[in-house]
């Protein structure tokens, strides 16, 4: 039944539908240098702790996380506004969450006010969170895509225009 001659013997037939292939390397190379390197992986959010003061825009296409002060626009992907912070600029973000004191415009995709977060300055978004204890003074619009700066917002409609229809 079973013979160790055919296990050891090569086969002069080569059946067409098995093929060999090159195994994929498991690891991305580099194309520059022939390097392996590890898969890309989402960063940790960058962190400016609360005895840091920045005085110009910050820019990421990642996550950052503000415990201290920034004088200057912020654009990221996600902000966190720690309770500690204090943001005096304009803020645009796909995703916004403020626990502590931003004075200025609010551009985001999705923003939430915590209990704690003490706002001055208009919001832009196309969702929004505010949790009771929040402090906002300014003006609120909703738009499809808040993050485009040519967006301004919708001025409300008075009494009169709307009878107007």
């Amino acid at each position: 039944m079973f013979s160790k001659s055919k296990i050891n013997e090569p086969s002069e037939t080569k059946d067409p539908q098995v093929t060999a292939t090159k195994p994929m390397p498991s690891t991305p190379t580099s194309p520059i240098s022939g390097e392996s390197r590890p898969p890309a992986e989402k960063a940790p959010p960058s962190i400016l702790s609360s005895d840091l003061t920045v005085q110009g825009n910050v820019t990421t296409n990642g996550d950052i996380q503000v415990e201290g002060t920034v004088e200057g626009d912020i654009r990221a992907h996600m902000l966190t506004v720690g309770e500690t912070a204090t943001i005096k600029g304009e803020v645009i973000a796909d995703d916004v969450v403020v626990n502590g004191r931003v004075v200025g415009r609010l551009r985001g995709l999705k923003i939430r006010l915590t209990s704690s977060a003490r706002v001055e300055g208009d919001i832009i978004h196309k969702t929004i969170a505010i949790e009771s204890g929040a402090h906002f003074e300014g003006t609120v619009s909703r738009a499809d895509d808040p993050l485009n700066s040519s967006v301004q917002p919708k001025k409300p409609r008075t009494a009169t225009e709307s009878a107007k229809g």
